[in-house]
């Protein structure tokens, strides 16, 4: 049986927003792999945040950062589904930490999803000439793709990116953890970031 650690279960709980409890007994059963655990936690109908994804979030604030003394700037958008929640200081701490992110890194896309497939096929591309020119056997050149394409991702997609003010988790886990706490679907819909001399991000 696996050792349950409480980082283990902290994780759990802020990807769910189930009960302390409920992710310690999910991480047993499944000897402390998270994504099982997160699926034992969906059947028995525990995952609150998981649950609420498919709800509409029609309300909501746009949020604003300026850095660099006026040089950088950005603009979010984040709903939620109703505006006594959206006037919330959570709510709108969680917006402000979002802007802060995108400023400083620049991120292109939302979400992994909203990955042009052009876009990843080029990716692909450029990393089996980089496995190519390492001399790396081709059995294994999926798995290391796979691995690259994932490193891309965190880099480049807001909701897959460590949280700048605490890495351990992400974007993601961050406003699921606020679902959970909220009790409303809450989702990052759009953003600009604008830079003097730059051309603007535009998602």
């Amino acid at each position: 049986m696996a050792t349950i650690d409480m980082e283990s279960v902290k994780t759990l709980r802020e990807r769910t927003g189930a009960g302390v409890l409920d992710c310690k007994k999910a991480l047993v059963a499944c000897d402390g792999n998270i994504d099982k655990a997160i699926d034992v936690l969906r059947e028995k109908g525990l995952a609150k945040a998981i649950s609420k994804s498919s709800r509409e979030a029609g309300d909501g604030m746009v949020f604003t950062y300026i850095h660099a003394g006026g040089k950088l700037g950005v603009l979010v958008e984040l709903n939620c589904e109703t505006d006594f929640v959206a006037k919330t200081e959570d709510f709108q701490g969680l917006g402000k930490e979002i802007a802060i992110q995108v400023a400083a890194t620049d991120p292109s896309f939302i979400r992994s999803e909203d990955v042009p497939a052009d876009v990843v096929d080029h990716e692909k591309a450029l990393y089996r000439v980089q496995l190519e020119a390492e001399k790396k056997p081709e059995q294994v050149w999926e798995k290391i793709i796979e691995g690259k394409l994932g490193a891309y991702y965190k880099e480049n997609c807001l909701m897959q990116q460590p949280y700048i003010r605490d890495e351990s988790k992400t974007v993601d886990e961050l406003i699921k953890a606020m679902i959970a706490k909220t009790g409303e679907n809450i989702v990052v819909s759009r953003f600009v970031r604008f830079k003097i001399g730059g051309k603007p991000t535009v998602c």
